[in-house]
């Protein structure tokens, strides 16, 4: 078998989305994704990576991920060069699992759960349709005029109505959600200080969520790496009466050291981090003892390949593994697949408003999700397709590279 081709699939809606295509002279078609500057990824898949990927055996995932993360600058990051690799790296698994007419979570070792538990992730619908991507501000709050309202806006519902948001996640069996009520002042001050008033301002929703539902919610606080680190120390003192379940990304992930500091300065988990690229960036933090739950974006990271072993390298440090998902429908499935494959999977991240929403308008399945818990999906590879209609979209663009 051979590669005869890498196709990339982007839409102005979902601006930062990019879909890859990996084709193969035996008809089996793979498919991968990746999410973030997509146009920039899909030129150094086509300009770099299609020469050295068109004609080879597509069943030597190891050494053609090897190939795609060792070239000039792709070393442990999440940029172009990473996020192209691990677009191409979920296809390539896809496309084994169909060729062994098994889902990829069996490829990967067989499933270790029968079902996972999964938390919310408290985004809005309209999040993704835009290509400016930044923390609250242009997360999309709401629905446009035109639309329908939907019942999932769960940004808007965690910024103003936290206790009624938590009764109705749990009335669905749900039993843990993320916020980010800091991001606004982070957001105002640059990250270098917060007020009093504005301390008060973003601990409300803990205030109220706990007065709703006591314990019965896990809170998980996502900081998306705005603070620096006097002031995530100080927000973490301020929120541990309210005994969140992890503190995610407090300061920007490039310093294991501080992140260190910050961890044991708090008797709450660290939670680190979709940002990080490569096991090598990982163990550094773990050997400093930095992070608690090591999260992982395979969409990021260097996809599936990476990613079990960025897994396997937390077993090792006897620490729980929690996929990240925020992104699109293929990430979530491989993400998902991951999950199962794991051993020391803690929970998987998911978006209802995502998985009820969008997702739906571009792949053929979605996991199932059911009282809190996400289920295996059972067909071959991902076990998820683009669906016909999205390549009759008027705001598709294809790029092709083949042999010759």
């Amino acid at each position: 078998m051979k590669i005869t081709a890498l196709k990339t699939y982007r839409v102005e809606e979902f601006a930062n989305v990019l879909w890859v295509h990996v084709e193969t002279d035996e008809g089996i078609t793979g498919l991968g994704e990746t999410f973030y500057g997509a146009e920039a990824v899909e030129a150094h898949i086509h300009n770099t990576l299609a020469v050295r990927l068109v004609g080879q055996n597509p069943l030597n995932i190891e050494a053609l991920h090897k190939e795609m993360v060792s070239l000039p600058n792709a070393q442990a990051s999440t940029g172009v060069e990473y996020r192209a690799a691990s677009a191409v790296d979920i296809a390539l698994w896809d496309l084994f699992g169909k060729v062994c007419n098994q889902p990829v979570h069996t490829m990967l070792g067989g499933q270790s759960w029968d079902r996972i538990r999964v938390y919310n992730t408290c985004a809005g619908t309209r999040y993704v349709r835009t290509n400016k991507i930044k923390p609250v501000d242009t997360w999309n709050l709401g629905a446009k005029n035109d639309e329908a309202p939907s019942p999932y806006e769960d940004l808007d519902g965690f910024m103003t109505r936290a206790g009624e948001l938590a009764e109705d996640l749990l009335d669905k069996g749900i039993t843990a959600m993320k916020i980010w009520p800091f991001d606004p002042a982070g957001i105002e001050n640059r990250g270098m200080f917060i007020t009093a008033e504005q301390m008060k301002t973003a601990i409300k929703p803990f205030e109220l969520i706990r007065k709703a539902v006591g314990d019965k919610m896990e809170i998980m606080v996502e900081l998306h790496s705005l603070w620096n680190l006097p002031v995530a120390k100080d927000i973490a003192r301020a929120l541990e009466p309210y005994t969140p379940r992890w503190f995610e990304d407090p300061i920007r992930m490039n310093n294991a050291q501080a992140l260190a500091e910050f961890a044991r300065s708090t008797h709450v988990w660290t939670c680190a981090s979709e940002t990080l690229g490569s096991r090598f960036a990982y163990k550094e933090y773990m050997d400093r003892d930095a992070a608690h739950v090591v999260m992982a974006d395979l969409c990021w990271t260097g996809g599936l390949t990476e990613g079990r072993k960025i897994a396997a390298m937390a077993d090792t440090y006897h620490r729980p593994f929690a996929p990240h998902d925020c992104i699109g429908p293929v990430g979530f499935a491989a993400a998902i697949h991951m999950s199962f494959s794991q051993p020391n999977t803690l929970i998987q991240e998911s978006v209802r408003a995502f998985y009820k929403g969008w997702y739906r308008e571009l792949v053929t399945e979605v996991p199932r999700i059911e009282g809190g818990y996400v289920y295996p999906m059972e067909g071959p590879g991902l076990g998820t397709e683009l669906v016909p209609q999205f390549f009759e979209r008027a705001d598709l663009t294809v790029r092709v590279s083949e042999a010759g």
